[in-house]
Order: structure tokens, then C-alpha cells, then sequence
């Protein structure tokens, strides 16, 4: 078993592998410590995938495997339900080839395993971590596998996707008391790669296109979650076409569906410049607008960039660490605060606050110089002009 390292990555997932993929040729050791026994995952989750998140895949080789397996998005339709304004972007507006794409996250999953494992990475499996620590002179991962405790030391450590969650005193959470229901969902009309977000009082609805049909994803009050899974399909649909309205004609048919708990978290600064925090171990953020694993692919990309400008003696110091949370400062905070606004702002029936969002609507949708700038940050991220 491996003992040292410069980089250990804690947490296989696509955005710890994005950050090992980000390093090849580098030269330096890198170590993934994955608890699953493979890298692989049966998950029917869709992921909006932006048009930036694309281009890092390609940049790191694993989009060729996944481009059949994900559904462009040509056209995104905004709305709110009870209220006038409306806004479409179109990929011509933005002047790219697609505004983003969908796929589910066992096919992401794949694709990346699938360079992961060919690329110069050690890769462990079946490594459950129990303790990240720092001194000032390394990182240290005690980790247990097979039976038995390991050791691992690095320059740097980085909690992942896959990473262990954060305690309480590390982080700072914000609980929306919703739930996002998911389902695979078919229409009367065919998608035309067009998704729509619908505004209700209970919180946003997200329609994907996946293939032939659509991917959902609807807010719901936490309360009532049991009470929606429970229903039966025929009446599961009746209350997604009284929400979301008939843009698409009738719904016809609804997958399996499932539940997860929404909220906002935060991680604390690490209080050791060794110890880093990437995609879900640094941020949660609500799935309006589906910025969140976009969020987690640019911190891995980023962070790979700052350790390749990085002489290997330096890795792991405070001047490094700095930098890296400076540059992601204004796309971390911007992105959490624009789901944060979009989630309270448009999750109530107040008719002030209505009009207020319906005339917002309108404005993004009849300046195109606006609708522009707002498609590409939800393209490239909260700093991106």
C-alpha cells in the first residue's frame, strides 16, 4: 500500500476524479480513496450539466464517452405559476452550441471511472476514511480497508464530493424545508431539447429534457413529501399538470420516484492550508437553476490549475491556500446567493413580490444584452462576464 503522497483525493466521485484528471502528466502522486468497492454507481439522477462544465469534461477526456448519453438543452423557458412575464433563452442568444446538458449521474459516474482508471492516479477502492488531519508539515488520512487501519500522508488532502460529512460547528447550514421529488416524467409533445423552470408558491419546478422524455425535479414542502411519493400515478400527475400547467401538453407517464432533502451549507475555512474542501464537501447549494455540480466541477478544475502553478515543495502552504479560496470566492458566494434569491424570492404567492418577478421576467427576456450576461453565468459561473 501506498504511504506518501503529494496529493491524496478523498472521494471518488465525479469531482474528485475531475481534480485527479486535472493533474495527469503532472508528475506528481496522486492518490484517490474511493469507499465504494468499484467506481461505478446505479443512479437514475439527472444532472444539468452546463455548457462550461462540458468543455472541462472534454478538456479532461471523459466527454466522448459521455456525449451519447446526454441530452442537449437548446432552449431554456422561465415562468412563474399565477403571474404574467416569462423568460426564453435560446443557445443563439448565447452563441453557443447548447445552453447545457442532461444525463444521469450513473452515466457521469462511468465516464469518468472510466479515464480514472487508465489515467496516472493510484486509485483505492474500498477505502472507507475515518480521520483527515494536518500538521504543518503534511496532511495525514487514516483510512481502513480490508479489515485492516492504513496510514496515508500528502502534501495536501482534498475532501471531495465523496468526502465525509462536515460536522456542525464546520459549516453553516440553511434548512428551505423542502424536498426536491424526482422522477422521470413523458409529455404529450416531444421535448424539443427545451427545459423549463416553473415558479410556484411551493417552490420551483425543473423539467429536463433526457432522452425521449424529461427528467422532474419538484420542490416540495417537506411536510407534504410522504403524501406525494405515496400518491398513486394517474393522481401524481394530475398535481404535476395542475402546477406546472399544459406547456407540453398532458404527462402521460411517471418513473419511479424518490426524495432528497433540500438546503444551503457552507463549509467553514479549513483551519490547515493542507486540508482542502471541493464540490459537495465545500458547498450545498438548491437545485434551482443547477448550479450546484457545476459549482463543484469548476473548484476541481480550478484547484488543479493552482497546484500546477504550485512548485511541489510549496504545496500545502498557507500562500497557496489562499490563493485558491480567493479566486473561488466571488463563484462560490455569488452561486449560493443566487439560489439562495431565486428559492425566497419566487417560492411564495405574495402579489407584490408577483409582480415584482413577473416584471423581472419581462425585462430579462426583452433586453438581450441582459439575457446574455444571465446565460452565460449560469454557463461559466457567478464571476464569469
Amino acid at each position: 500500500m501506498i504511504e506518501h503522497v503529494d496529493i491524496a483525493i478523498i472521494g471518488g466521485g465525479p469531482v474528485g476524479a475531475s481534480l485527479a484528471l486535472g493533474l495527469e502528466g503532472s508528475g506528481l502522486s496522486v492518490a484517490v480513496l474511493e469507499a465504494r468497492e468499484k467506481l461505478e454507481v446505479a443512479d437514475p439522477r439527472a444532472l444539468a450539466l452546463s455548457q462550461g462544465c462540458r468543455l472541462t469534461l472534454e478538456r479532461l477526456g471523459a466527454w466522448a464517452a459521455l456525449a451519447p448519453d446526454a441530452t442537449a438543452i437548446e432552449t431554456i423557458h422561465v415562468s412563474q405559476r399565477g403571474g404574467l412575464g416569462r423568460a426564453v433563452l435560446t443557445r443563439e442568444d448565447a452563441g453557443v452550441p447548447a445552453l447545457g446538458y442532461v444525463a444521469e449521474y450513473g452515466a457521469l459516474v462511468a465516464a469518468l471511472a472510466g479515464r480514472l482508471l487508465v489515467s496516472d492516479a493510484t486509485v483505492v477502492t474500498g477505502a472507507r476514511v475515518t480521520d483527515v488531519a494536518a500538521t504543518k508539515a503534511y496532511a495525514a488520512v487514516r483510512y481502513q480497508r480490508g479489515g485492516a487501519e492504513h496510514l496515508l500522508t500528502a502534501r495536501m488532502a482534498v475532501l471531495s464530493e465523496g468526502g465525509r460529512a462536515l460536522p456542525a460547528h464546520m459549516r453553516q447550514d440553511k434548512d428551505y424545508r423542502q424536498s426536491a421529488v424526482i422522477a422521470n416524467v413523458s409529455t404529450q409533445r416531444p421535448h424539443g431539447r427545451r427545459a423549463y423552470e416553473r415558479f410556484t408558491p411551493e417552490g420551483p419546478i425543473a423539467l429536463l429534457p433526457l432522452g425521449d422524455d424529461y427528467a422532474l425535479v419538484w420542490t416540495t414542502p417537506s411536510a407534504q413529501v410522504e403524501e406525494r411519493l405515496a400518491l398513486g400515478d394517474a393522481d401524481f400527475l394530475a398535481q404535476l399538470q395542475a402546477a406546472f400547467g399544459d406547456r407540453q401538453g398532458r404527462f402521460t407517464h411517471a418513473g419511479p420516484r424518490a426524495a432528497f432533502p433540500l438546503k444551503l451549507t457552507l463549509a467553514a475555512e479549513s483551519k490547515s492550508p493542507r486540508i482542502q474542501r471541493i464540490g459537495n464537501a465545500a458547498h450545498v447549494l438548491h437545485p434551482v437553476a443547477g448550479q450546484g455540480f457545476n459549482l463543484g466541477v469548476r473548484d476541481a478544475w480550478h484547484l488543479a490549475q493552482r497546484i500546477l502553478d504550485t512548485p511541489r515543495e510549496r504545496l500545502g502552504e498557507a500562500a497557496m491556500s489562499n490563493a485558491y479560496a480567493a479566486e473561488r470566492r466571488v463563484d462560490v458566494l455569488g452561486g449560493s446567493l443566487m439560489t439562495d434569491i431565486l428559492v425566497e424570492a419566487f417560492s411564495n404567492d405574495r402579489p407584490l413580490l408577483g409582480h415584482a418577478r413577473g416584471a423581472a421576467l419581462a425585462l430579462l427576456d426583452l433586453a438581450p444584452p441582459l439575457k446574455t450576461l444571465f446565460a452565460r453565468k449560469m454557463m461559466f459561473g457567478a464571476q464569469a462576464w
